[in-house]
């Protein structure tokens, strides 16, 4: 009962979102530190389509997954945000196609949504905390 409640779709959404955007703030860093790099490419991460897609896909039902041998045996993870390369953005002479305002602009975005997200969880958390302590 206990792990369906820690597991149910709004807390496993949430959590796979702060992966998705704890990962993309680490890239954004990453082509923040090679701006100057010659022939560097910006990199970006996709993990929201994906999201859409598996929650159509299963009805509005994520599958619980195992990702330490010690946890309950679940699927395979399934869904991982990927790092591509940013494409079709403008190039310097030197092939580097960073664009730091372009990445501070993303670097503020991903800090609201993260922040946007661990309140909601701290939320969802502290309802379920109430339900528990109330008599």
């Amino acid at each position: 009962m206990a792990e369906d409640i820690l597991n149910g779709v709004t807390l496993q959404l949430i959590r796979l979102g702060l992966d998705g955007l704890s990962l993309r703030q680490q890239v954004i860093a990453h082509n923040i530190a090679n701006a100057d790099t010659p022939g560097y490419q910006a990199q970006a991460v996709t993990f929201e389509e994906a999201l859409q897609r598996q929650m159509k896909a299963q009805g509005q039902r994520l599958a619980l997954v195992t990702t330490h041998p010690a946890h309950l045996r679940g699927q395979a993870p399934i869904l991982a945000p990927q790092v591509v390369s940013r494409p079709a953005t403008t190039m310097r002479p030197d092939g580097n196609n960073v664009d730091i305002d372009l990445e501070m602009s993303q670097l503020a975005e991903t800090t609201i949504r993260y922040q946007a997200l661990t309140q909601l969880a701290a939320g969802k958390l502290a309802l379920l905390k109430a339900a528990v302590t109330e008599r």
